[in-house]
């Protein structure tokens, strides 16, 4: 039966469409298992119905037609249980409903199994015996593995519209699928897929007959990219500020940068042709890029993919197949790069769906910059079968609907004309203080860690930069920067803010952010060297940077400097130490600097109990929410298996923040939170409610978060709190915040519409 179960796969995988692919399962099954009825129902979600699809033993008239009432019959009671149901007399059982429209006699032995994806039972299968029969294990085991099978095609076959045309349901079928959202907003339009330029995996190693030929070719084939870029930036000028087109100058930089250009230049002079110098520089980069948790930082790993696939197509002299994009766009694609969505002219981009990344990559960014709708990571997105197809882009909820009906359409039309009201609104509260009703006062910071973001951060008028990550530029250089290197990319940010506060965390790598000329393997690198810990142990590296730091404040008195991944109070001594013996080094050398204040991120569950005797030791404190709720729950977030488990309002997380700020208070300090929860509307309820003192996020979340800031008093958000130490999990918490958002009239922070 084995051998016979994988030629019954085969035929199903290479079927043409779902309906050949149900009608060769009811066949192989109806010969395999010797029965007299084998049948396929399908799920029709809307009609809370189950349809007959395929059959071989009932009358062919019935497909299609016969439907049953969900928990009906012996059918419905597979999709109550989610499991086999072998019966062996089936008109006996008190569930049993006979259907004269199948042409049905009195068949006893019955046995049906669940098809099941990703918890959702799409339909039952079915196989009937005139005679009395009790199916064996290894029959129901046959059964069960075809209709896993199945539930894949079914999955696939949904998305592009076959089941909605199959049920002939199309006036009230639609079809989704789930991602995460990627950039706010709601996007309807047709599918535009993209594909991968060219296929670098698939260039394999050539000796170079002229080395300089290859190379001539191969800085010719940078220059072109160099080029096309500009054309995509100038292109999108009219759309984008001037600061979000820093993302384009960052490719080129990337594209002419010693380590891609040189790396491949000395491949090809020891004897590689391009393409295969290219293929090895460009998987070098990807490979480091890829082995970072960091979601910001490994996403760079796609844009140096799309460059190398984007010089290797003028390496080959492949020309692009040009297509004209629909009126409505919405861009599909297996791994999104800004270089195609820059293909696309900004009239006619109406949404973006992508099979990987998140809410980090550029993409991403420059979706939330451009105001088009986003979802990014949309597991199981059939995009080969999506070309042309009709789609809502939901980005509030991460979900994805594929040949929405008229009565879907029509909703997010109407939400569409609701956020554009909405949008309107949060300009009118630019100049306006971030302020609660009663008078309380919550300082909004700006997260950031590239220079090309000093712009936009300024723009959105927060009270200075809350976290500067100063590792960015360690990352991408092919060596440690130098003091006086390091002092002038501080002392940029340091400027553009002044007067205000700039807080500079020192030099966080390991983990997931390793340095290529600074190699650190572990079996458990999170836990490991990292942070704080590596340099301690590298004074040499630690006091270099605090100088930069230190010299770059001159005469501006702006920096705070923040230690990160500190877990305990003999840690932060040794810090304060090599601080305080940077700062007399500076100052002996006639450099005039005050003694910055110093502050702990606190990110390590170990540290959340020692707040107090770190508060006697320094000047405020920062909450890294991300990392802290991933400790704390034991979550790695960017796995997929257990990502669902990692929310930051759960009740542990929510108790550990209170510790934090009462004990943090009681010694008199400041407290902030820095992390992705500073930017979620539900979340600042409650920090607003414990008590924080300040908030830093990405600058394009703080109209928001200053709306929700200037409609509730902080009574208010204390009286919230007070019901939430009742809950006992996160998604409970989450509807309470939610549903108070929406009764203060900011529901369409959270969901689509006003």
């Amino acid at each position: 039966m084995l051998e016979t179960l994988r030629r019954i796969i085969q035929e199903v995988n290479t079927a043409p469409d779902l309906q050949r692919a149900l009608n060769i399962i009811v066949e192989r099954v109806k010969k395999t298992i010797k029965v007299d009825v084998a049948s396929v129902y399908l799920s029709d979600a809307d009609r809370s119905q189950h349809v007959l699809m395929a059959t071989d033993g009932f009358r062919q008239d019935a497909v299609g037609k016969v439907r049953a009432d969900f928990g009906t019959g012996l059918v419905g009671m597979v999709r109550e249980r989610e499991e086999p149901v072998n019966v062996e007399d089936a008109p006996s059982h008190p569930r049993y409903r006979f259907i004269g429209e199948t042409g049905e006699k009195p068949y006893h032995g019955f046995l049906g199994v669940p098809i099941i994806q990703h918890g959702n039972v799409l339909g039952v299968l079915v196989v009937r015996h005139r005679e009395k029969r009790k199916f064996g294990e290894e029959e129901e085991a046959f059964l069960v593995t075809l209709a896993a099978q199945l539930a894949g095609a079914i999955t696939h076959a949904g998305a592009s519209g076959e089941v909605s045309r199959l049920l002939d349901a199309l006036d009230s079928q639609s079809m989704f699928l789930n991602g995460l959202p990627g950039a706010k907003g709601v996007g309807i339009g047709q599918a535009l897929v993209v594909y991968p330029l060219a296929n670098l995996d698939a260039v394999p190693d050539r000796k170079a007959e002229d080395p300089a030929a290859e190379e001539a070719a191969f800085r010719k084939a940078v220059d072109d990219v160099k080029d096309d870029l500009r054309k995509y930036s100038a292109s999108m000028a009219a759309a984008l500020p001037v600061e979000d087109l820093a993302l384009f100058d960052a490719l080129i930089m990337m594209l002419g940068s010693e380590s891609m250009l040189d790396g491949t230049v000395e491949r090809i002079r020891a004897g590689n042709w391009a393409p295969g110098a290219l293929r090895e520089t460009i998987h070098e980069h990807v490979q480091v890029f890829q082995n970072m948790e960091d979601t910001y930082l490994r996403q760079r790993a796609s844009d140096i993919s799309d460059l190398g696939r984007r010089v290797l197509t003028y390496l080959q002299a492949v020309g692009e197949v040009s297509r004209e994009p629909f009126p409505q766009t919405i861009l599909v694609g297996e791994e999104l790069s800004a270089g195609q969505l820059a293909e696309i002219p900004m009239s006619q981009l109406a949404g973006i769906v992508s099979a990987r990344g998140s809410t980090s990559s550029h993409v991403a960014i420059l979706a939330r910059a451009m105001g088009v709708p986003a979802v990014m990571g949309v597991e199981d997105l059939p995009v080969g079968r999506l070309e042309g197809q009709k789609l809502v882009v939901d980005g509030y909820r991460g979900i994805v609907y594929v040949n929405p009906n008229d009565t879907v359409c029509s909703e997010f039309i109407r939400l569409q004309h609701e956020e554009t009201r909405l949008s309107a609104g949060l300009k009118n509260l630019r100049g306006k203080e971030s302020i609660t009703p009663d008078g309380v006062t919550i300082p909004l910071y700006v997260n950031t860690g590239l220079i090309s973001d000093i712009e936009p951060s300024l723009n959105a008028e927060g009270s200075g930069v809350g976290l500067y990550r100063t590792e960015i530029p360690f990352l991408v250089r092919e060596n440690f920067p130098g003091e006086d290197e390091q002092m002038r990319i501080y002392r940029k940010m340091l400027e553009a803010f002044s007067p205000r506060p700039v807080t500079l965390r020192t030099l966080d790598i390991g983990g997931d952010k390793m340095l290529p000329y600074f190699p650190v393997n572990e079996e458990n690198p999170f836990l490991g060297w990292r942070g704080i810990r590596i340099t301690l142990d590298h004074p040499e590296i630690f006091l270099t940077q605090l100088r930069a730091m230190l010299r770059a404040s001159s005469g501006l008195d702006n920096l705070q400097i923040l230690l990160p991944m500190v877990s305990g109070v003999v840690e932060l001594d040794e810090s304060l130490k090599l601080i305080r013996r940077a700062h007399k080094e500076v100052v002996e050398e006639g450099v005039a600097v005050r003694f910055p204040p110093i502050g702990v991120m606190l990110e390590v569950p170990s540290a959340v109990y020692l707040v107090e005797m770190m508060a006697r030791r320094i000047d405020f404190f920062s909450i890294g929410t991300n990392d802290l709720t991933q400790y704390l729950l034991a979550v790695d977030r960017n796995n997929t298996r257990v990502a669902g488990l990692y929310d930051s309002l759960h009740p542990s997380v929510l108790r550990a923040l209170r510790y934090i700020v009462e004990g943090v208070h009681s010694e008199g300090k400041p407290v902030c939170v820095c992390g992705e929860m500073a930017g979620d509307p539900a979340a600042v309820l409650l920090l607003m409610g414990l008590g924080v003192d300040g908030l830093s996020m990405n600058a394009g979340s703080l109209p928001q978060i200053k709306w929700v800031i200037r409609s509730f008093r902080q009574d208010e958000a204390g009286d919230l709190l007070d019901e939430v130490w009742k809950l006992e999990d996160p998604h409970s918490i989450r509807r309470l915040c939610n549903s108070i958002l929406e009764l203060g009239g900011l529901g369409g922070l959270v969901r689509a519409g006003n």
